[in-house]
């Protein structure tokens, strides 16, 4: 029988790529969507469900469980972007954020980690970003939730080895996706004392999302992950200038790290 895959968010972006190639590979794959119903072009099924609620994501395992037989691997995939001089951001914002993005993958593996100790096999590649391994201006909570994510990946996976489950980050670049359309903005307030440099920063934020790579290159940096039988913990997929920003950033000093991030934004 073909492995069974629940990927959250794959109504579109990296979700849907990684959902269509695995699909093509021959698994059967489940993507979740607040609002399936919407979504009409999936070449695989769509279940309701919301990372931000606990109901909704037990019941979406449960059914696809109940329907499969099984869950061999999840892909927390679903998030939000957030961007904004952190003075600025809403607390709600922040909190919403981390919900989506930390507490929601969270509870979508405390849903499945059950199964998968009865199965006593599985695989969680959490999708990270190259964004967590640094602190950056005006993607401060963006930064922290994903950055949370990894360590959380660190942690947990140590837990459940003993069980034959294994958990994994990916952490993407920038790809061209609608990540940017679906990103709460903190708005450019007139008179503040970030309005120019925050305004800047913003439109270059957005043009290296338009002009990031495919995300097709994530589909198959994932399809290579679950035919790994003892996946790395940490995976990087994007630019090269991108990764090697990570490795940069344990070589150099912390203030003249600072200074070349400060550079390339300007600010």
């Amino acid at each position: 029988m073909s492995k069974v895959v629940l990927i959250t968010g794959g109504s579109s972006g990296i979700g849907k790529s990684i959902g269509e190639f695995l699909h093509h590979k021959g698994f059967t794959v489940y993507g979740t969507s607040r609002n399936p119903q919407r979504i009409l072009n999936s070449v695989f099924p769509l279940v309701a469900l919301d990372v931000r609620n606990v109901d909704s994501i037990q019941l979406a395992v449960a059914k696809i469980i109940a329907t499969s037989g099984g869950l061999d691997i999840v892909i927390n995939n679903a998030g939000v972007g957030i961007t904004g001089p952190l003075e600025e951001i809403p607390m709600e914002e922040i909190k919403n954020n981390f919900e989506t993005n930390f507490f929601g993958p969270i509870e979508v593996m405390k849903a499945v980690l059950p199964q998968m100790r009865v199965q006593k096999s599985g695989l969680i590649i959490n999708i990270t970003s190259i964004a967590g391994y640094m602190g950056l201006p005006y993607r401060s909570v963006y930064s922290a939730s994903k950055g949370a994510l990894e360590l959380i990946t660190e942690s947990l996976r140590m837990e459940v080895k003993s069980f034959g489950i294994d958990i994994t980050n990916v952490a993407p670049g920038d790809f061209a996706t609608n990540i940017a359309s679906g990103r709460f903005h903190a708005p450019v307030i007139k008179g503040s004392a970030y309005e120019s440099v925050y305004g800047n920063t913003l439109k270059t934020m957005d043009e290296h999302v338009n002009s990031g790579s495919n995300p097709n290159e994530m589909a198959e940096a994932v399809y290579k992950i679950i035919q790994d039988p003892s996946p790395k913990i940490h995976y990087k997929v994007g630019a090269f200038m991108q990764k090697f920003s990570i490795v940069l950033k344990r070589i150099l000093p912390d203030k003249v790290y600072e200074k070349m991030l400060m550079n390339h934004y300007k600010i």
